[in-house]
């Protein structure tokens, strides 16, 4: 927790008061003067905070007969009972809360202090929260600390120090840390997307429908002398069982209450309605109906104001915060085009490097067939010269086989056996040059076939040449574009054939700035109507998340709170319907009906 120490001027040589406030992030130090007020200290506090919305919140601080009190506004700080240590302590905390926190709550500060505080009254158990909803409401309070939940740098046991669900939770079910980390994970991944503030406003939306959300319970009787329990909030005055405080028992709504008042231990309230007849109560002390009867007067003024129109502060407050609200939309459109920029230029870069390792792949294999294609081309020249030389060897041998016959057949034979020795002769002569023919032509043959050979490795040759020049012509000619920031990431034998396109933001002003207000207003508004549809959503998936973890519940861990909560949820009842349920008879009715508790 930060400490801040500041000092309220004073005048004269007056002795000075040290002042410990404890906020629900902070701790502030404060000097002021022995005449100092309540409401001067208070509004010390909210200045410094910057807190506006100071209707709701007060100083609680223990007196000094041990009973927990908020400091009144008309008094001094040092006539209200307060310890008389070196350091006076009080605690800046909520003392009324809002029926909607939607609606109501306008400024950050104010949602964060209401966040903080509901957050800590869950996981103290002073809020009654179901399993389910708990689970959820860890996840939402995850993203409000650490924003988006990224998979390439979460951790398993990353959540292990912070405390996240009530103890009571954690005895009911026969889950280890690692398993409810991992359901709070697959919850906390849902919510990408959200801003701190709104995580946090979604984390009390779900807050204030707990049946124990904003209630303060004091212990009562009523004439019969029953145990009971009186529940002051923003809506009514509800009775509850000394065993049930989710369920009330009757209530009494603030818009039918003209006067509240106590005389020693009996409390009284008076209906608008004067022939109804008074409520009555009695509180084990005069003290607690004293803050009994502070906390109702707050709450029901509280009441009937939200039910006027909006002064003049609050409406431009609530202007402010809508321009607020609006500019942070648009920062958040810009951001996330930017980031959109950065990733299409950062998959653009990725490809481009692919691509480019690929063309360089085809390149070599294009240039190793090239260099095979020549060689194998002039394998072929040598072995065709070869052939064309035996082929004029052979043709040259059958001319002179041909006039060999020719010559002895011109020759006379002077007797029969050298005519019959020059047949057999000119007969073996034929053969021979027959067979020097056939050789011949089958050589001619071959050499044809090594031409068209020789043929077809130039035209793989010219064809692996002509890819390679592609390749240089794409580059050459701008073909491949490469966004300015990625281009000291080609290959140095490559970026001077490169055309450069400049990937820069100035779109981005260009897309979001030129556009209307009313279309950003418009897309708010879509947002709230789809908020309903959201939350059913959000409540089937509930339901299914109750089924998962039911199975390893531990039955006789599970507490009275909640049989009483999975009671109501199987009469369908919810916190309002029991409220009207509890609230539709009249006063008179309902008056008899808590006498006879």
């Amino acid at each position: 927790m930060p400490k801040m120490t500041m000092t309220k001027s004073s005048k004269g040589a007056a002795k000075h008061l040290s002042v410990k406030v404890t906020t629900m992030d902070a701790e502030l130090e404060f000097e002021i003067e022995p005449k100092t007020t309540g409401k001067e200290l208070f509004e010390l506090v909210c200045r410094t905070i910057g807190l506006r919305e100071t209707w709701y919140f007060g100083l609680q601080y223990v007196d000094s007969k041990g009973y927990v009190a908020w400091l009144k506004f008309d008094k001094k700080v040092l006539d209200q009972g307060v310890s008389k240590e070196s350091q006076i302590q009080f605690t800046f905390l909520a003392k009324f809360y809002p029926e909607d926190v939607m609606e109501e709550l306008v400024q950050e500060i104010t949602q964060h202090l209401f966040f903080l505080q509901v957050k800590q009254s869950i996981l103290n158990m002073d809020i009654y929260c179901p399993p389910e909803a708990s689970v959820l409401l860890a996840a939402f309070a995850v993203q409000a600390k650490y924003g988006d939940y990224d998979e390439a740098t979460y951790q398993p046991g990353m959540l292990a120090s912070d405390d996240l669900l009530p103890q009571r939770v954690l005895d009911q079910y026969q889950m280890t840390p690692a398993m409810w980390e991992e359901k709070i994970k697959f919850w906390y991944a849902e919510r990408r997307g959200m801003t701190s503030d709104e995580a946090e406003m979604e984390y009390l939306k779900i807050a204030q429908d707990l049946e124990m959300y904003g209630v303060n319970y004091f212990q009562i009787k009523n004439k019969k002398n029953t145990d009971l329990w009186i529940g002051v909030d923003s809506r009514s005055v509800g009775v509850y069982d000394r065993e049930n405080r989710l369920t009330p028992k009757v209530a009494f709504p603030w818009s039918e209450i003209k006067n509240i008042s106590f005389k020693d231990k009996k409390f009284t309230i008076k209906n608008v309605r004067k022939k109804e007849p008074d409520f009555i109560f009695y509180a084990p002390k005069p003290r607690i109906n004293e803050l009994i009867l502070e906390l109702c007067v707050g709450n029901h003024a509280l009441y009937m104001r939200r039910r006027k129109p909006d002064s003049m502060e609050i409406q431009q407050m609530k202007q402010q915060a809508q321009d607020e609200k609006m500019r942070k939309h648009m920062d958040r459109a810009r951001l996330a085009k930017e980031k959109q920029l950065r990733e299409e230029a950062q998959n653009e870069k990725d490809e481009l490097e692919r691509r480019l390792l690929q063309m360089q792949e085809e390149t070599k294999l294009t240039q190793d067939a090239l260099v095979r294609s020549e060689e194998t081309a002039e394998l072929l020249h040598e072995k065709m010269t070869v052939l064309d030389e035996e082929a004029r060897l052979l043709t040259q041998k059958a001319a002179e086989a041909e006039a060999e016959v020719q010559r002895i057949k011109l020759t006379a034979i002077k007797t029969e056996e050298e005519r019959v020795f020059m047949e057999h002769r000119a007969r073996e002569a034929e053969i021979l040059a027959a067979a020097i023919l056939e050789d011949s032509e089958k050589r001619e043959k071959e050499a044809e076939q090594l031409k068209k050979e020789l043929v077809k490795a130039r035209l793989s040759e010219k064809a692996a040449k002509g890819k390679l020049l592609e390749f240089t012509q794409a580059y050459t000619h701008g073909e491949v574009n490469v966004p300015l920031a990625n281009y000291s990431a080609l290959p140095s034998d490559l970026t001077t054939q490169l055309q450069l396109v400049d990937g820069g933001g100035s779109l981005i002003d260009g897309e979001l700035y030129s556009g209307n207000i009313d279309q950003l207003t418009l897309e708010m508004e879509k947002e709230r109507r789809e908020y309903l549809s959201k939350s059913k959503t959000l409540q089937d998936q509930l339901k299914d998340l109750k089924s998962e973890i039911e199975v390893l519940k531990v039955e006789d861990k599970t507490a009275g709170f909640d049989r009483f909560h999975d009671e109501s949820i199987q009469r369908g009842d919810s916190k309002y319907s029991t409220l009207l349920k509890v609230s539709a008879n009249s006063a008179k009715a309902r008056v008899a009906f808590f006498e006879e508790l």
